[in-house]
């Protein structure tokens, strides 16, 4: 049997390997009901806690330039403090990564005629790259910017 063209289980291990190298702690669902990753953190004495949902773009030879791009579609879990984490991938599949990878908080992502939409991205010749507004949640930036943000679900990290 061929191997398969996307790389749909590698956005998942990408994105939680690129949470592991920040100093997150990543949690794996028993059962995937809608969250891929759990990821913690503790931050300034707090103990930070994200929901994460990893959906991996990957364009086919025939995309045509977008002046947005991303994910549309179901998300089968919200959360107010969930993370929806983007990897997006070139139309050449051989590349060995993914070209880069947002880190979008639950208030970037809309509701849509077709379910949830975030487009942080453009698609120009063959290639995804931030738009402007959006390249402050990607990357190395996109992981630090969480750290900044505590959340209201952040508690003190000490036991009782």
């Amino acid at each position: 049997m061929p191997a398969p063209k996307t790389r749909d289980v590698f956005a998942e291990y990408y994105v939680a390997g690129l949470f592991a190298d920040a100093g997150w702690e990543i949690y794996s669902p028993h059962r995937d009901r809608g969250f891929d990753l759990i990821v913690a953190k503790k931050i300034a004495k707090k103990m930070v806690i994200f929901p994460v949902q990893v959906k991996g773009l990957y364009p086919t030879d025939s995309k045509t330039n977008k002046a947005t791009y991303g994910y549309t579609g179901k998300l089968s879990a919200l959360h107010p403090s969930m993370i929806l984490a983007l990897p997006f991938f070139y139309t050449e599949h051989s590349k060995p990564s993914p070209a880069f990878t947002a880190f979008m908080p639950f208030s970037e992502i809309r509701s849509s005629s077709r379910g949830y939409r975030c487009h942080p991205a453009i698609f120009r010749d063959g290639r995804p790259s931030p738009r402007r507004d959006f390249a402050k949640f990607c990357d190395a930036d996109g992981l630090s910017l969480l750290e900044q943000k505590t959340g209201e679900q952040a508690v003190d990290g000490n036991p009782h």
